[in-house]
């Protein structure tokens, strides 16, 4: 009993002291932040009354002279970011004290102003950390949502960031998966052992609320065995999630599948106080057509989207700004 009382004053007081080195450390990226902002103002300031004299020299002479007087850690891409942050915030009580210096040099790389809010809110609200941050936006996640395909959703996401409150909101088109690193030709074994691998990753890219259940979930109908791919529950919805992977194209056929899927979800599977289950099906390609008879009339829950192993090129972007202005064949109870 003593070890046991002596064990958990030590767990208290190693929480207390975590804790405390976090608000630290927080603190500590807040000045950052704040000096950086201020130091920002002054080189502005002094760039619209002095600008024409020094020219395109100005930040590279100040970053000499500072690394001169104070060491390193200025250089002038550093110096343009600090007067890029007071431009874009010119009010300093509108900076965060989640974010540290990393987090809005990443913030300050996008042009689009509600592409920068919408990341700088999903950051804060998601608690990402700096590399998680850099491969939301190089995955461009800002276009892959499905509120980016209604009238205003753009505006809509960049001051609310993205809430979960109906199944479609959980659906990307496409899912990138190019931490899994997965060479042609591949097994649809190989790709949930690749995913099953880099777990941590693939639930970033699900999104929120999602938490891992089970791989090949067994689910025996009548005299048969059936194995649902991957099961997760989303606890913003409340409910289970079936995902089943495709390494070809999209089938009618899978809609059929992933139906009894959910049907024995919904009869045995979930509990009183669960939603009903949600099947999304990913394939290397589908078509909309396709995808829409394919899903009309089923009652469930179904959702059709590709996955693909590489970051959006330029010319990818523009097509997933074009692909978001359209419905990608879903279906909704």
């Amino acid at each position: 009993m003593k070890k046991e009382r002596y064990g958990k004053l030590i767990t208290e007081i190693g929480r207390l002291l975590e804790e405390g080195r976090q608000r630290a450390l927080q603190s500590v990226n807040s000045i950052i932040v704040q000096t950086y902002w201020a130091m920002g103002k002054k080189i502005a300031d002094f760039e619209d009354n002095n600008g024409k004299v020094y020219g395109s020299k100005l930040f590279e002479q100040i970053a000499k002279d500072l690394r001169h007087r104070y060491g390193k850690g200025f250089s002038r891409s550093n110096i343009i970011y600090m007067r890029i942050l007071y431009r874009i915030y010119p009010k300093s009580q509108t900076l965060s004290d989640q974010l540290s210096w990393s987090h809005y040099v990443e913030l300050l790389r996008i042009t689009n102003a509600l592409e920068r809010g919408f990341y700088e809110k999903e950051c804060i609200q998601e608690k990402w950390d700096v590399r998680d941050l850099r491969r939301q936006i190089e995955s461009r996640l800002f276009y892959r949502l499905p509120a980016g395909r209604k009238k205003g959703g753009f505006l809509q996401l960049a001051s609310e960031g993205h809430k979960v409150r109906k199944a479609e909101d959980i659906v990307k088109y496409p899912y990138v998966f190019e931490f899994l690193r997965l060479p042609e030709p591949y097994s649809e074994k190989e790709l949930e052992d690749k995913i099953i691998s880099n777990l941590q990753m693939f639930l970033l890219e699900l999104g929120k609320g999602f938490a891992f259940v089970a791989r090949q979930f067994r689910m025996k109908i009548g005299k048969k065995q059936f194995y649902a791919d991957l099961v997760f529950y989303n606890k913003n919805l409340r409910c289970y999630v079936l995902i089943d992977l495709k390494v070809r194209r999209f089938s009618h056929a899978d809609i059929g599948q992933m139906n009894l899927y959910l049907n024995y979800f919904i009869s045995l599977a979930g509990s009183e106080s669960d939603n009903a289950p949600i099947g999304i099906i990913l394939s290397r390609g589908n078509g909309e057509v396709e995808v829409q008879y394919a899903l009309g009339g089923i009652s469930n829950r179904i959702f059709a989207s590709k996955y693909q192993f590489s970051l959006p090129s330029p010319e990818e972007l523009k097509q997933l700004i074009e692909t978001t202005k359209k419905e990608i064949g879903c279906k909704s109870k």
